[in-house]
């Protein structure tokens, strides 16, 4: 991995521009790279943002400032894309309703759309805290019909978060369909910061970060049913140390249905694991799973992984590295047997790039990795950075 594979592309100040990133990117056919920021903006509140390459360098654009009303604010997890170039994303607090959710908000779903140049924001669903789940800390997965499905981590009928779709009708009304509750049990508890998976027929995968059979946190896998119900099972628990424990990212599929996934706990030393599950015999099974050690290596993973084009994943690790213990950028050989696990970079903290809590996203070659920071960069407010392998 050469040395000047990595370049810092954006440095937020803190200010009107945004703050603390804490988001995943997704990159448009133009090469658009699309995020949001926690804080920060017009009314310290967010921002969804873009930042846009030009024959200078890189140019970062507020698309929409959070004022923490009933527009929602403290959006967390970036947005996602649908096939209009429309954007769509979770505000953790905000919204009509405050429930539980003591003078906050209880959180909403937003889209953003554009016309002439200029982008609306538009709240599409209010939490209310009750059954409905509230302060969704997530991003969503849009299918080619336009619905949109999420998590909240909290709420629900047991209390322990939901499973939601949001359905556009005539005249531009948005519907709920709780279509999971989480019991807290076999089942999971309130989902992952990882968005959920659509696959091939329709069915969603996802993460929860506890419960399952061991307590340790599960995927899941969610079918719909010609009745209408969605059924849900549980794909595989995590048992902890020395297997992976309590994941927050997402799952990636290969071509031969492996999934693979960070856990920020578990493994031989319990700094956590880059994991992969097979299906053997009708049965999901742990096939493999690297362990952290810490220190220059890295450690507790919140990452969802990427693939680049080669078919080699790329993560970040939120600690470790360098001497500031800021995380790295590491890379898995999948041709290798078992996989190679290697540290591509050690992230030096400010004014450099510092702290992944998320993964990173491929441009549509597959040649350049891009990911955000929620700190580093001039003023320590996080950065924008890409990587070609």
């Amino acid at each position: 991995m050469a040395a000047n594979s990595f370049q810092v592309i954006y440095g937020f100040t803190g200010g009107n521009d945004g703050e603390y990133t804490d988001t995943d990117l997704v990159i448009d056919a133009a090469g658009n790279i699309y995020g949001t920021s926690v804080q920060g903006g017009l009314y310290s509140s967010g921002t969804v943002f873009e930042v846009s390459p030009t024959s200078t360098g890189w140019t970062h654009t507020v698309l929409y400032n959070f004022m923490g009303g009933a527009d929602g604010g403290e959006p967390y997890k970036g947005v996602t894309l649908d096939a209009k170039g429309n954007l769509y994303g979770t505000a953790g607090v905000g919204g009509m309703y405050v429930g539980p959710c003591v003078d906050t908000g209880c959180g909403v779903v937003f889209r953003l759309t554009q016309s002439g140049g200029a982008w609306t924001q538009t709240v599409i669903h209010n939490f209310t805290g009750g059954n409905d789940g509230y302060g969704p800390g997530a991003g969503v997965t849009v299918d080619q019909r336009g619905n949109v499905y999420g998590t909240t981590p909290t709420g629900g009928a047991y209390g322990y978060g939901i499973v939601y779709q949001l359905v556009r009708g005539a005249g531009g009304r948005w519907t709920e369909d709780i279509i999971h509750a989480f019991t807290g049990g076999v089942d999971g508890l309130g989902g992952s910061a990882g968005r959920l998976v659509l696959t091939a027929a329709g069915n969603l995968l996802g993460v929860s970060t506890e419960g399952g059979a061991y307590g340790a946190g599960c995927v899941f896998e969610l079918m719909p049913t010609s009745s209408g119900p969605w059924t849900s099972t549980t794909l595989y628990s995590f048992k902890g140390e020395p297997d992976s424990a309590n994941p927050y990212g997402s799952v990636v599929k290969d071509a031969k249905g492996n999934l693979y996934g960070t856990a920020y706990y578990g493994g031989s030393r319990g700094l956590g694991t880059v994991y992969r599950l097979s299906l053997r015999g009708g049965v999901w099974t742990e096939t493999w799973h690297y362990s952290f050690k810490g220190g220059s290596d890295g450690g507790a993973p919140i990452s969802t992984l990427a693939f680049d084009a080669a078919g080699n994943l790329y993560g970040t690790t939120s600690e470790g590295g360098a001497s500031c213990n800021c995380g790295t950028i590491f890379s898995v050989d999948l041709a290798s047997s078992p996989p190679a696990y290697s540290v591509v970079y050690r992230f030096p903290g400010s004014p450099g790039a510092g702290f992944a809590y998320n993964g990173m996203t491929a441009d549509a070659a597959g040649t350049t990795l891009y990911g955000a920071t929620v700190h580093g960069g001039p003023t320590d407010d996080g950065t924008i950075y890409q990587l070609v392998p």
